[in-house]
């Protein structure tokens, strides 16, 4: 009998097929690959490119909003108006965007969403009066409320359960992502400083929300070109041969579809998409936590980083290019060092832990920041300093990471993106209340705003030690697998 050479065989029968029949089949044959997909690198890519954006819009005007203010002669409510119109419009975006990203899909609202960003960054740059700024920044809000849920989906879905970069890591990443887009964002403006002729240094904000458009732009570009289809949530439409094809084209996976009902593979019926699912057993507690972190999270990065130019510039008497060089520094050394030491932490250790150890340092951060008041000599102003830097580490490798990863991990992908959203808007309410009310505490309690603020590192400890679910044990998608109570 004659060898058989394995160059005379079909790629079928040289790698032989498997069989996909449920959610489980995709998830299975996605966290046993053993080869790096450089498609699904490129997914992850292209969503992490998302929450650059997202990061940048909101970040615009943390430094220019004194300037809005001079322009448009602005009263207190007024101005809380405009800071927090993107995150009204953040809260719409969520709900309406996760919910859509489950019933009809990923690709086609990951595509659409980009357009939104386009229009408003124009508009809010060219503002000719501060009613269209709100609008403006309102219509950004909604595209950055639609794209974190499905980006979120989309790294959950294409990125392995376990080993090297998997779901926890690549989740984690979009708070690193997040800070490097400010970081870039401060970049900017301090470019524009010097650029822009001094008797229009005012023009700054403008300059930089004009910006945003352009990286909107190229991000719309390449993913028409890369994007493709979540297998998960094709299989969970009962669409297994479109799982089937995108695992061939995504991961190289030989797959076929399991065509006769067997009781291992039964019919497939599209998961109902409902908010009401979230509060039902097993996800009532999950999404409790869920909820209470992202509102507590969001109220502190408010307060801490959307603040910090003004923090900087009335508590420590820094200048315009003093103020503009500390955020840029203290981004770039602590909150973007902390999220990519979250990436690492992220899938040795559990996420309620992690979480715990970050608030546990932010709350020690803002206690001390509130003791300290307003410093007058040399160390206590570095002092105050490296206690914003402790917060803004802190929240990269703790509450930041875990807070996409919690709600990502804890939701099968038929209710994914939904019940991202749904937490990401309850985020958005604790951003809109800081925008609105912490210039108000600030102009009443100075530097005692810190004692309010340090609640929101305390709060949710008590949560997660409540509630002892931990999403990075088993993988949800992966029904056979998960046998754990919430």
């Amino acid at each position: 009998m004659s060898a058989i050479n394995i160059d005379d065989l079909s790629p079928e029968a040289a790698f032989p097929s498997s069989p996909v029949g449920s959610v489980s089949d995709v998830a299975r044959l996605i966290n046993t690959r053993s080869d790096n997909s450089s498609y699904a690198r490129m997914i992850v890519f292209l969503a992490l490119g998302g929450v650059f954006l997202d990061a940048y819009d909101l970040t615009t005007l943390s430094y220019g909003i004194d300037d809005v203010v001079r322009d448009f002669s602005l009263t207190p409510a007024l101005t809380g108006l405009v800071t927090s119109s993107i995150m009204i419009g953040t809260i719409i975006g969520n709900l309406v965007g996760g919910w859509l990203t489950d019933r009809y899909g990923r690709y086609s609202i990951f595509m659409a969403d980009m357009l939104f960003f386009v229009v408003s960054a124009i508009a809010a740059g060219l503002a000719p009066n501060v009613w269209v700024l709100i609008g403006a920044r309102f219509l950004m809000g909604i595209g950055v409320g639609i794209d974190l849920p499905v980006a979120m989906a989309y790294m959950a879905e294409f990125s392995k359960f376990a080993g090297k970069g998997n779901k926890a890591a690549r989740l984690a990443a979009w708070c690193p992502m997040w800070y490097a887009a400010s970081s870039v964002c401060f970049f900017i403006i301090f470019g524009f400083y010097f650029l822009l002729p001094k008797e229009h240094i005012d023009w700054l904000w403008r300059a930089s929300l004009l910006f945003g458009a352009v990286p909107a732009l190229l991000i719309i570009a390449v993913r028409r070109k890369f994007m493709n289809e979540s297998p998960l949530w094709a299989a969970n439409q009962g669409d297994l041969t479109g799982a089937v094809r995108i695992l061939r084209d995504s991961y190289g996976i030989q797959a076929h579809e399991v065509a006769v009902e067997t009781p291992a593979h039964k019919a497939i019926k599209p998961a109902r998409v409902s908010f009401r699912i979230l509060f039902e057993k097993p996800y009532r507690e999950r999404t409790i936590v869920a909820g209470v972190m992202n509102v507590c999270i969001s109220f502190e990065y408010t307060a801490i980083a959307f603040f910090l130019p003004s923090i900087l510039a009335q508590f420590l008497g820094a200048g315009v290019f003093e103020t503009i060089s500390a955020s840029l520094g203290l981004n770039a050394l602590f909150a973007f060092t902390g999220g990519l030491l979250g990436m690492r932490l992220a899938w040795k250790y559990p996420s309620r832990h992690v979480a715990i150890a970050g608030f546990a340092l932010q709350f020690i951060a803002l206690i001390a920041l509130a003791l300290i008041g307003h410093p007058q000599a040399t160390v206590g102003i570095v002092f105050a300093i490296l206690m914003l830097g402790l917060w803004l580490f802190a929240e990269g490798f703790g509450p930041g990471a875990q807070l996409m990863i919690y709600p990502a991990l804890s939701y099968p992908t038929s209710i994914r993106a939904t019940g991202v959203g749904f937490s990401r808007s309850l985020s958005g309410i604790g951003s809109a209340l800081a925008l609105f009310i912490l210039p108000i505490l600030k102009a009443g309690l100075g530097t005692d705003m810190f004692w309010v603020v340090s609640l929101c590192a305390i709060l949710p400890i008590i949560f997660l030690l409540a509630v002892r679910h931990e999403p990075t044990r088993q993988d949800i998608d992966d029904h056979d697998e998960v046998t754990e109570a919430p």
